[in-house]
């Protein structure tokens, strides 16, 4: 779509390395930092759609910046400034091959998965008799392999020391932590009228010291509730409101799509992109408090260049 961004091919001063990821364009910048670039793109069953959603890439850094000031007290993080709406710079710490996800509901592929059968997640045994949508008795940690390519695999505990992802005393930190951002979030989240139902955290080490890294709190990593109706909709066996990217997936599905080869994405429309790109504004001004002020698009690889140039050359 025009006026989004899907992909950057940038040369700065001291650069050493770019990755592509599904979603962020990262540069490393000599040996300690990178630039981490939002871009408009936007995935879903560890495939990358045709389409950018406009703005999208604004709001994940934006949101991430705020919630990475939020909980610098809980651990410290990666991030040294914000100089673009899209962008986010900061210290290059050498990442655990490990996602952290963390669940307060049974909900998404935790519930696909219990509904099929499975009675065990990630090592943790979960009881029979579960609704979707069900509050957990306390979060359950469900880590997940992060994989270059295709689908990250659930992975318990027990398999990440085995493995040598991390140490004991690494994971125990990274639960620790994880447990302790989700209860941060839950709180911000709650006083917004929402509720926090699960999340991803990423963590990476610099000098024998561990950072949080990457994003935080968005609706690409995290699902939202509504609080208001919620039990009653709970009760009552229907859908929850929602806001997060498991529109998207469900709209995917609906039109036939998993990500299974073979299959081909549907037709995304102009149309349907603008109302994902409102669905996105939607969560940052719910989870911010804040009005979301769209950002310059026209001449938006020069912008944002001359922002992390700026930047890099103080």
């Amino acid at each position: 779509m025009k006026n989004t961004l899907t992909r950057t091919d940038f040369n700065f001063q001291g650069q050493t390395n770019v990755y592509h990821g599904k979603v962020r364009d990262v540069y490393s910048i000599g040996k300690d930092h990178l630039v981490m670039i939002a871009t408009d793109r936007i995935s879903a069953f560890d495939v990358i759609l045709p389409e950018g959603i406009p703005y999208k890439g604004q709001v994940l850094n934006q949101i991430t910046s705020q919630f990475l000031d939020a909980t610098a007290d809980i651990i410290p993080n990666w991030k040294l400034s914000a100089p673009d709406p899209m962008v986010t710079i900061g210290l290059r710490c050498e990442p655990f091959k490990v996602e952290m996800v963390i669940r307060g509901y049974l909900t998404g592929s935790a519930w696909r998965e219990y509904k099929s059968g499975a009675r065990t997640l990630c090592g943790i045994a979960l009881p029979d008799g579960m609704r979707e949508n069900e509050k957990f008795p306390e979060p359950i940690v469900t880590p997940t392999t992060k994989a270059e390519e295709g689908h990250d695999e659930n992975i318990s505990k027990e398999e990440i020391i085995a493995q040598g992802l991390a140490s004991l005393e690494d994971y125990e930190h990274l639960e620790y932590y994880t447990k302790a951002l989700f209860k941060r979030g839950t709180e911000i989240a709650a006083q917004k009228g929402l509720i926090l139902v699960d999340t991803k955290y990423e963590f990476g080490k610099k000098d024998g010291k561990i950072y949080l890294i990457d994003e935080i709190h968005t609706p690409d990593s995290s699902r939202y509730f509504y609080s208001d109706g919620y039990l009653e909709r709970f009760e009552n066996g229907e859908e929850q409101k929602q806001l997060s990217k498991e529109f998207v997936r469900k709209w995917l599905m609906e039109n036939g799509f998993q990500g299974h080869a073979g299959q081909k994405v549907p037709e995304m429309t102009s149309e349907y992109c603008e109302s994902v790109s409102e669905r996105y504004i939607e969560l940052y001004e719910k989870i911010t408090g804040e009005r979301f002020i769209k950002s310059d698009l026209s001449n938006l690889l020069e912008r944002i260049s001359k922002n992390i140039e700026t930047y890099l050359n103080t």
